[in-house]
């Protein structure tokens, strides 16, 4: 096992990986810019450096200050978190190179599922459903055959796009050709990489992922699903586990068909297959995420795992001592994300936090890096926090998360707490039939 790791992030993730490590007796180093000196991530560590200026690219992206650091602090292992470098293949590779462990899958099948296009192929490859699509497209005119052969809507999507950027619905032809060059440009400014592809779109389906752990000895084991189908502009807003209203047949289906992608890519540690899943049970590969996830939180309130920890022994080559089979769910869990916006607008928000007040009781969670009289800076992603509930039954765990987030007050940033006790008294969320649609049309608030 490793006896120190370096936190390649900040704010709640950072948080969360420090205090996974302490108990386990392995010692932190954090890193941050001149804008988070006084983050908690940052007096919470055995260690703590600062590595530039706000930017991220001068700070946390800067890969050669990462690396130097690490060697330095005498960290045999870098956490990369989620965002941030958590799906950068060539800071994996880096690392491998410098003789570090990047705690995350080998670089090439970071590089290999990173790339949708390369994703699908694997999927395919393993077996797994994939939505009727086009290959990289060379310009409009391919893209208007390949729309036309599956029909509109469809979603133009760049290879190296996420985080709800480089994608975008085209309803009609007519909106193809401004559509293709908007996703290029965005995708060439976000990833660097302006390549493009396109799927038939869905509507009215639901945003199901599996969460596995895999390790260097070929185990694989499915701990769960949950349910992400609350989007804005493709970024999850709140996710539960496990999915309501999924048929159990189609759960072993879907767990059969991620262990087999995860079995045919050599994956280790933890990551996420996403599908989505029609209403007469068809699902199709989404995407696979190759790291830890946000929502990683209610499987853990749901099954009594730690998946920090056990990201951290497989990627220390240890075993999985247990089988699928062992792992129970204890009840119904669900998390929103607190994010520092407006609740109606979604307008960003920053600045000081001058009262803070926590919700707490049985089975409640709330994982950020927040306290009273702290900064919350312009530079980085919006969420101040994840609240995570679990009960026995869906219905008691909704009736804790409206409690809990009755009791959440944070004064001094604008955040988006009343837009989720609005989305949680809806009768689509109440009966649990909600789709990734649920935010357009009635509920577009």
């Amino acid at each position: 096992m490793f006896s120190k790791i370096l936190i390649a992030n900040r704010g709640e993730v950072a948080v969360r990986i420090i205090r996974a490590c302490r108990e386990m007796g392995i010692q932190t180093v954090a890193v941050y810019s001149e804008a988070d000196k006084e983050a908690f991530h940052v007096s919470l560590a055995d260690e703590s450096y600062c590595i530039g200026a706000p930017p991220l690219t001068e700070s946390y992206l800067n890969q050669n200050t990462l690396l130097t650091l690490a060697k330095q602090t005498g960290a045999q292992a870098i956490h990369p978190g989620y965002g941030m470098l958590s799906e950068n293949a060539d800071f994996a590779r880096k690392c491998k190179r410098e003789g570090i462990t990047f705690i995350g899958p080998d670089h090439k099948v970071i590089r290999t599922m990173g790339q949708k296009d390369a994703a699908r192929e694997m999927a395919k490859r393993a077996g797994v459903p994939v939505m009727e699509g086009s290959e990289l497209l060379s310009g409009i005119k391919e893209a208007k055959m390949a729309a036309a052969k599956c029909g509109y809507p469809v979603l133009l999507k760049a290879r190296a796009g996420g985080g709800g950027k480089g994608i975008r619905l085209i309803e009609t032809e007519e909106q193809l050709p401004h559509g293709f060059e908007s996703v290029r440009t965005e995708a060439q400014k976000a990833f660097g990489d302006g390549e493009l592809y396109l799927e038939k779109y869905l509507q009215d389906v639901k945003h199901i992922e599996v969460q596995i752990i895999a390790d260097t000895e070929g185990k694989v084991i499915a701990v769960g699903d949950r349910d992400c189908s609350v989007q804005r502009k493709n970024q999850k807003l709140l996710e539960e586990c496990p999915a309501p209203v999924l048929d159990d047949k189609v759960r072993r289906k879907i767990y059969k068909a991620a262990r087999k992608l995860v079995q045919t890519i050599g994956y280790t540690t933890v990551g996420t297959i996403e599908f989505l899943v029609t209403n007469d049970g068809q699902f199709y590969f989404l995407e696979m995420n190759t790291r830890l996830q946000v929502e990683h939180s209610v499987t853990e309130m749901t099954y009594g795992i730690d998946l920090v920890k056990w990201q951290i022994r497989t990627a220390a080559g240890c075993p999985l001592p247990f089988e699928e089979e062992d792992l129970v769910p204890m009840g119904h869990a669900i998390e929103c994300r607190i994010c520092a916006e407006h609740p109606d607008t979604f307008v960003p928000s920053c600045g000081t936090v001058e009262m803070l007040h926590i919700p707490g009781g049985p089975r409640v969670r709330f994982d950020s890096a927040l306290y009273q009289g702290c900064e919350v800076p312009p530079y980085y992603d919006s969420m101040l926090g994840k609240l995570i509930v679990c009960a026995n039954t869906r219905e008691e765990s909704i009736r804790k998360l409206r409690s809990a987030l009755s009791e959440l007050v944070i004064v001094g940033v604008e955040q988006n707490r009343d837009f989720h006790m609005r989305l949680t008294e809806t009768k689509d969320f109440q009966d649990g039939t909600y789709t990734t649609a649920c935010l357009r049309g009635k509920y577009d608030i």
